[in-house]
């Protein structure tokens, strides 16, 4: 059964939608049926309930990032989209990589721009750290949800660390 629940950050609301306890949409939204739409999810946001991922979104909000690396995701994508996703939360809360060397990790220093995309196409944020990714230069550069936000969760990241 599909589940959504919203959350207050200092970041704005977050709202966290789970189909049979894993997560399939994430982001900082004004509510679940704009993060559905967003995250193309056939049958929309479910109803308003607990999800499993709550405790993981009050202790990253606390201080503690891992717990959300931990939560099961069920991101619809292809073969190498889930292969950037999972490197993504390997990268240590705080710290960053930028898309090429994602790429040369993932053993293709040339696709620097689809992990860009893979990173754009994220449907789980937060537990799936697309935030952690930065430009060539290490410049800020696009995020979904705003680079302020992506800004604010470095730095709550970094201070916790």
């Amino acid at each position: 059964m599909r589940v959504h629940d919203t959350f207050d950050t200092p970041d704005g609301p977050f709202v966290v939608i789970e189909d049979e306890g894993a997560v399939v949409a994430a982001g900082w939204t004004q509510g679940p049926a704009a993060l559905a739409a967003r995250s193309r999810l056939d049958g929309g946001p479910g109803v308003r309930g607990d999800v499993t991922a709550a405790d993981a979104v009050v202790a990253y909000y606390d201080g503690d990032p891992r717990p959300a690396m931990a939560v099961p995701i069920a991101a619809p994508g292809t073969e190498f989209r889930a292969a950037v996703w999972d490197a993504l939360r390997e990268i240590p809360a705080g710290q960053t990589r930028t898309y090429g060397e994602l790429a040369a990790a993932l053993g293709n220093p040339k696709a620097s721009r689809a992990v860009g995309a893979a990173c754009g196409a994220n449907p789980v944020a937060l537990f799936v750290p697309c935030h952690r990714v930065t430009g060539a230069s290490g410049a800020m550069t696009g995020f979904a949800w705003g680079v302020e936000v992506k800004r604010s969760l470095l730095d709550r990241e970094r201070a916790a660390a």
